[in-house]
């Protein structure tokens, strides 16, 4: 998995070469994160603040990520973490626990969602998955994730999909109608013979955010596994307004939440709490979720946001397509195991 390696060489780099220079002047607190994924006036509000710089990391799959919180050399303060590694890097130690005592901003958010990042992350942002898309080249809109894994034939190699053991299955197993979460080695069969299938018009398993910047790829690019979000992402990398649309198929998809947690081990603790609350306080997140075009889990954030936002079905989704989504729920090793085999055996059928 290519990505990935190239992922945490890059984090370790980053990591190696940004910290030295600011130590004459002030400290730096390093967060780990999605590339474009916070509003990046809030960092320099908070060290206009503060003094304190923040410096971003970026991962481009769940799986690089949990390799460099797993490294206790890593040096990372803060991470953005799904609810279900939040509650088992928290079991294992890797995170500060969090409450309104050391984070007042959490005093924003309703039980149902910090219940979610099971007392070791602050909620971050939330969203679906579905199918990202180019309008100029794809001009019926996808309903189905069978628009994604049975392409039309003009779609060959015009594909993006994503090597993460978690997010990969998640359009095939909607698909076949099975629970994402699936640990049983007959489902996980069924969905790896669809995404054989597949495999021929894949382009890439690269993350499409990721992908799109390739000089060699992105442009060929038409249709992607991705998150809630991305189009807007998508369109600003690619300088096309408008051209990337988003779509969650009728099947029913992912209903997901970040969390952004501290980690216990981080030299800065104090400083990461401080940052999180400032990043997680009503007007911190209204802006954040304005300026990313996402839905915030903040209730007092969400008094700060325009009414049109608020009601655009693309960025809170409707009650009929939540009702069929489904969260992510802890794997079984052995699952996780013929998950990354399955990944890992996809070149060899394009």
């Amino acid at each position: 998995m290519n990505s990935m390696r190239n992922t945490l060489i890059a984090a370790s780099t980053a990591l190696g070469v940004s910290i030295a220079p600011v130590l004459a002047h002030a400290e730096t607190l390093n967060l780990l994160i999605w590339e474009s994924y916070i509003d990046q006036k809030i960092l320099d509000r908070w060290t206009e603040k503060t003094g304190i710089a923040v410096h971003q990391i970026y991962y481009d799959s769940g799986d690089a990520r949990d390799e460099v919180l797993s490294d206790p050399s890593s040096n990372i303060d803060l991470a953005v973490i799904g609810e279900n590694g939040a509650g088992l890097f928290g079991k294992r130690g890797v995170l500060e626990p969090l409450s309104v005592q050391n984070v007042a901003s959490m005093q924003d958010y309703k039980p149902e969602w910090t219940s979610r990042c099971a007392g070791y992350g602050m909620p971050y942002l939330w969203g679906t998955m579905g199918i990202v898309y180019r309008s100029d080249m794809v001009k019926t809109t996808p309903s189905s994730w069978n628009d994604l894994m049975s392409p039309a034939p003009e779609l060959t190699k015009h594909i993006a999909m994503y090597d993460d053991h978690n997010e990969a299955f998640v359009a095939p197993l909607a698909m076949l109608g099975k629970s994402i979460n699936a640990n049983d080695s007959e489902t996980l069969k069924a969905a790896f013979e669809v995404m054989k299938k597949q495999a021929p018009f894949v382009l890439t398993y690269d993350y499409v955010i990721t992908s799109i910047q390739s000089p060699e790829n992105g442009k060929n690019i038409y249709m992607a596994l991705a998150y809630s979000g991305d189009q807007h992402v998508l369109n600003d990398k690619a300088g096309t307004p408008g051209v990337w649309r988003y779509a969650v198929p009728k099947e029913g998809t992912l209903s997901w939440l970040d969390c952004m947690a501290v980690t216990a081990a981080s030299p800065r603790k104090a400083l990461a709490l401080q940052l999180l609350d400032f990043i997680g306080s009503p007007e911190s997140a209204a802006a954040n979720a304005e300026t990313l075009t996402m839905p915030t889990a903040s209730e007092k954030a969400l008094d700060l946001i325009p009414a049109e936002m608020r009601a655009d079905q693309e960025i809170y989704p409707p009650a009929d397509i939540l009702a069929k989504s489904q969260y992510q729920q802890e794997l079984s090793i052995q699952s996780i195991q013929t998950r990354r085999r399955i990944i890992s055996s996809m070149a060899n059928f394009q």
